[in-house]
């Protein structure tokens, strides 16, 4: 248990005027702190720690992991963007890595303080460096709730975010193939 960081969040909340013992809230502090541990927990780790062993196939195409649900935090204002990520790859003298790891992948990387932009430029390099993929395209699709809670009050906007590595950035044909993969419209 973090005692600074639950000491800071008491501080905080007594600073926003709420008395934590009139609301019934002293616990608060410690379930926060607990939280944003786990929530933070991709702070410090890399990438290349979660994929195990690649494994070698015949398979020449194009591999494509679509719709990994996330949650991440806005390093801007800490709260939550969340949607769904696709990584398409090419494998490169077909060595893969099992799927669960693309999953794995997008946990610890959005489990820090994050942009959405950066996140996927994060995961495609992750691919492309880990995996040694030929080719990589991520594209992310999430709601930003500092978007949605304050200002505009924007419900329902979406943004979309893409990051594009090796042969899909050299090859037209391979690019649009890839984006064909993931044109998450079509499977839902």
């Amino acid at each position: 248990m973090n005692e600074k960081a639950q000491k800071a969040l008491k501080d905080f909340l007594e600073a926003l005027g709420l008395d934590l013992q009139k609301l019934d809230m002293e616990k608060t502090p410690a379930r926060v702190a607990d939280m944003y541990e786990y929530l933070f927990s991709g702070v410090g780790r890399h990438t290349s720690e979660i994929w195990g062993e690649l494994f070698h196939t015949d398979n020449e195409g194009i591999v494509a992991v679509k719709n990994i649900p996330f949650y991440s935090m806005c390093e801007h204002h800490l709260v939550p963007f969340f949607g769904r990520l696709s990584i398409a790859y090419k494998p490169r003298n077909g060595m893969v890595a099992g799927f669960s790891k693309f999953v794995s992948l997008v946990e610890l990387v959005s489990h820090r303080p994050q942009l959405q932009e950066r996140m996927t430029e994060q995961i495609a390099e992750a691919v492309s460096r880990d995996v040694q993929a030929e080719g990589v395209l991520v594209v992310t699709e999430a709601q930003q709730l500092c978007m949605t809670m304050r200002g505009d009050m924007a419900h329902g906007t979406a943004t979309v975010t893409s990051a594009c590595r090796g042969s899909f950035a050299e090859d037209t044909a391979l690019y649009n193939q890839a984006w064909l993969l993931l044109d998450w419209k079509r499977s839902e």
